[in-house]
């Protein structure tokens, strides 16, 4: 029999594990995996830039999610479909026509894991009290950077620990897949067993007037009518806009030889610089971001949060020419660019709980994360090409100058004095 008042640290740590594992391994992991099989860096942007895809649309289909089956259901289904993914994904690495394959099964996983992202996060408003809700947003925050380190790292430092030991490229990414498909697995039964069946977590009634979809069309409405939509939309499209492409081609760089003009790192060096220093840089950064605003609100650091987001990208024009051998250099390098990456991403995340308020607010979020992935995609699609004929270095200046639409739309919008800083009678958590 299931139980319903489970504790929630038993499963809040484990779903948000769950949902940023699939994620990272479709928009980051991805790059390294085709970057170490000979994929063109053009291709690599164009072909895992589609994968934001899911995250773009995943508010068209988010009604669904409400109504049919509860969201426990739709949790569990999409694990044990992104765990089968994975598999998918181990057993056509070494396939002659690998890259459309794997792509494929990347693909599978890109939208289980929009959908689990649906679920879990409904799931988490309705497997928890209010005042818990509050706890452990934290808790589930740490526990998805977790994710972050264990995708972007560890694994990746499995990866090519396995190279160095003789394991082929093919062979040893097909091994860290089926870890990955044993790991999911694992959270799949343990969900399966110890997720709460909370007594709210039922399907929602399809009336017309009253059902999830007419909810969702009438905020859709609502969030197109704002006075103000011309500047927010363009706040999300063009604030990461510099971010965006700079994301595709680290790893590359990271790992292209010296004659490309990379940095010849190993696969473990890598998930040793981007995927472990610079994961953990990047999570202090949105730390200090987070406490930063609640004591003294958006609108005091919003300028601060924009420099400190776009200019450590010089950092990696210095990188392309100096091409330093020292990994104690690289690794400072990396962590510089990455916590002023999490500390100036608190501008973003805030301003789309700013504008995400009243009646639709759940629905107003949905769309905004939507345009978010958006914003990220479009860019992204063709950093590879432009890398390609400019080379690192002119790519780099090229990023450069990409992060002028993100001054630009920063002063185009308006911001409560008073959002998000600690009221005076607010208790710590």
């Amino acid at each position: 029999m299931k139980k319903q008042g489970i504790n929630p640290w038993i499963w809040v740590p484990s779903l948000y594990l769950a949902e940023g594992i699939p994620y990272i391994m479709a928009m980051t992991v991805s790059v390294i995996l085709y970057k170490r099989l000979g994929i063109s860096n053009t291709d690599i942007a164009l072909y895992t830039s589609w994968l934001y895809l899911p995250w773009v649309i995943k508010p068209l289909w988010s009604p669904l999610v409400d109504m049919f089956r509860t969201k426990r259901f739709w949790i569990v289904a999409m694990q044990l479909i992104v765990g089968g993914s994975f598999a998918g994904v181990a057993l056509t690495i070494p396939a002659p026509a690998f890259f459309q394959y794997t792509l494929a099964f990347f693909w599978i996983m890109a939208f289980s894991s929009a959908t689990h992202d649906i679920a879990a996060d409904g799931f988490y408003m309705l497997g928890l009290e209010e005042h818990q809700q509050s706890v452990f947003i934290g808790v589930r925050t740490i526990f998805y950077r977790i994710a972050v380190i264990a995708a972007k790292g560890i694994l990746v430092v499995f990866a090519g620990n396995l190279e160095t030991r003789g394991f082929s490229v093919q062979s040893a990414w097909s091994l860290t897949f089926f870890l990955l498909t044993a790991i999911m697995l694992a959270l799949f039964i343990y969900h399966v067993i110890l997720l709460p069946a909370p007594v709210a977590d039922r399907p929602v009634r399809r009336d017309p007037q009253q059902g999830s979809s007419a909810l969702f069309f009438k905020g859709f409405a609502l969030f197109f009518k704002r006075r103000d939509i011309v500047s927010l939309v363009l706040f999300f499209l063009f604030y990461r806009f510099a971010e965006a492409q700079l994301v595709k081609m680290v790893a590359p760089f990271l790992l292209d030889g010296r004659a490309q003009g990379g940095l010849g790192l190993s696969t473990a060096e890598v998930g040793i610089v981007y995927g472990t220093v610079g994961a953990i840089a990047l999570m202090a950064g949105g730390l200090l971001g987070g406490w930063a605003a609640s004591r003294n609100g958006l609108k005091y650091w919003l300028w601060i949060m924009v420099f400190a987001m776009h200019l450590p990208d010089v950092i990696f024009i210095y990188l392309s020419v100096a091409l330093p051998d020292n990994l104690w250099i690289i690794n400072a390098a990396v962590a510089i660019e990455q916590f002023g990456y999490g500390f100036g991403f608190t501008a973003y995340s805030l301003f789309m709980i700013s504008v995400c308020e009243g009646e639709y607010k759940t629905v107003h979020y949905a769309i905004g994360t939507g345009i978010m992935a958006l914003g990220m995609m479009l860019p992204a699609m063709s950093s590879g090409w432009i890398q390609e004929r400019l080379g690192y270095p002119g790519f780099f200046l090229w990023i450069l100058v990409s992060t002028v639409p993100g001054f630009i739309v920063a002063a185009m919008v308006k911001i409560d004095p008073g959002f998000g800083k600690k009221k005076e009678n607010d208790g710590e958590i």
